[in-house]
């Protein structure tokens, strides 16, 4: 990956920001790395300049610690993020003042993608995965970041003006969870954001099974144990969760690049590979 353009004496050009993480907060930084990598392909599938900058100013052995980049994880990752984003925008277009809730959202600079210049933005996320956010990205008068763990509601409370909308990401955070969490923060967001929208990712019960195991490893880093998992078939199961679940959905990923891209694309459609990547689905709220 290229050299950073600093500015200032080379002393400030070259500090970076340690990062000291473990456990569930590190797993951010195997997200950042794959987006990164990806964002600077030659055909990248997500246009994400700022995720190169950040692991440049980061100090933490990327390569050494979680491998070389790989092909299919930055493809992945890539076209994960752009699922979302596209989910965003098309809730932005209809509410532009809405404010956009994401939940364990890490490193990702989602809001410098999608921003139309009107919505609100609140991240909410643990206090080393917001203490490193803090310190690398840029303040903004329409981002607020919350050190919080998702499975305290009372990041609801800090929801402004529901009623100009809101939608609510959950990035790679809900297989972390147990079943009960996930249903509560569900079945929370129903209740209290009407007319809003929720979007979250889920993994096969094979791979959380292994990861709980302790047998997924990404170079030297062992996958936390993940609790929570949703086979395609399950989805509509989550109507039960509250009455004012209006309509719940897979969202399909873009088409990528090469015969990987289309893979990916079309994995849900062929039961052998539906756990290449995560499965992608939008809830909404009457």
């Amino acid at each position: 990956m290229g050299a950073e353009h600093g500015q200032g004496s080379d002393a400030t050009a070259t500090a970076k920001v340690k990062a000291e993480l473990s456990g569930l907060p590190e797993t951010l930084l195997w997200t950042l790395w794959n987006r990164a990598c990806e964002a600077e392909h030659a055909d990248p599938v997500l246009d994400d300049p700022m995720a190169g900058a950040l692991v440049r100013k980061l100090d933490y052995p990327f390569e050494e610690r979680l491998g070389p980049p790989h092909p299919l994880f930055s493809q992945v990752q890539g076209l994960r993020s752009l699922t979302f984003d596209r989910a965003v925008r098309q809730y932005t277009e209809r509410h532009p003042e809405a404010t956009v809730v994401a939940l364990g959202e890490g490193l990702e600079t989602g809001f410098w993608r999608v921003d139309n210049g009107r919505l609100r933005w609140l991240s909410v996320d643990l206090p080393e995965a917001v203490g490193l956010r803090r310190a690398l990205l840029p303040e903004h008068s329409r981002v607020r970041v919350l050190a919080r763990s998702a499975t305290d509601l009372s990041w609801l409370d800090e929801v402004d003006a529901p009623e100009r909308g809101t939608i609510v990401t959950a990035q790679a955070l809900m297989m972390y969870l147990r079943p009960r969490e996930v249903r509560d923060i569900i079945a929370a967001c129903a209740d209290r954001l009407p007319g809003g929208v929720l979007v979250l990712d889920s993994m096969p019960r094979w791979i959380t099974r292994l990861t709980r195991e302790g047998k997924i490893r990404i170079g030297e880093l062992t996958i936390p144990p993940m609790h929570w998992s949703m086979a395609p078939g399950d989805r509509s199961r989550l109507y039960a969760v509250h009455p004012r679940i209006t309509d719940v959905r897979a969202l399909t990923m873009a088409r990528g690049r090469g015969v990987t891209g289309r893979l990916i694309q079309y994995q849900h459609l062929v039961p052998a590979f539906r756990s290449i990547s995560p499965a992608v689905t939008l809830l909404r709220f009457a």
